[in-house]
């Protein structure tokens, strides 16, 4: 017997996965796992709803950001592969830091920068910016330092003076954070 028939769940597609994912067959099968846990209708896809019952995104500010990035192009469900494929963006880094491997440095900033730009523009607005970090700081904060933490974080990151942040003025105003250990999750406890 190979490999792949003595994992406990044998997912669909599983050596194709690994290569677009960098996962070992080991933590796809235990994705697997979670992934039907999640289908208790076992239809073999997911929706927005079956995502809403992980504690962790429930608790999360943005977690109904994160779930949406699991339902790209107004799908209403996600399969296991989109499933996989979205959560390899939060696997350590490894290889070369400019590469456009799904869990590098820029793929993970990519992925970041489009919880926040939900209109799709290629930029943060003011409106945008405002709207996570009222999500995230909620009520610790009053509405007036909100307003003014959000001005003050476009007038540091917004070089080319339109009042938005590009992509390029984000990854430069994220530089010297450790976005990789941020946006690492322990799933495959």
């Amino acid at each position: 017997m190979g490999a792949e028939s003595s994992l406990p769940f044998s997912a669909p597609d599983m050596e194709a996965i690994t290569t677009e994912t960098g996962f070992s067959q080991a933590n796809i099968s235990r994705l697997y796992q979670r992934f039907q846990a999640l289908d208790k209708d076992e239809k073999g896809y997911l929706s927005k709803n079956d995502l809403q019952g992980i504690g962790e995104l429930a608790v999360n500010p943005i977690g109904d950001r994160i779930i949406n990035a699991f339902f790209q192009d107004g799908r209403e469900t996600t399969d296991f592969r989109t499933f996989v494929h979205v959560l390899a963006h939060f696997r350590p880094v490894e290889g070369t830091v400019g590469s456009e491997n799904i869990n590098s440095r820029l793929s993970k900033l990519k992925f970041a920068f489009q919880l926040y730009d939900q209109d799709k523009d290629g930029k943060i607005s003011r409106a945008e910016l405002l709207q996570v970090l009222r999500m995230m700081i909620g009520i610790q904060v009053t509405d007036e330092q909100l307003e003014s933490i959000t001005d003050r974080t476009i007038q540091e990151a917004d070089r080319d003076g339109d009042d938005a942040i590009s992509f390029e003025e984000f990854s430069k105003s994220v530089e010297k954070l450790n976005i990789e250990q941020k946006m690492s999750l322990r799933i495959l406890k």
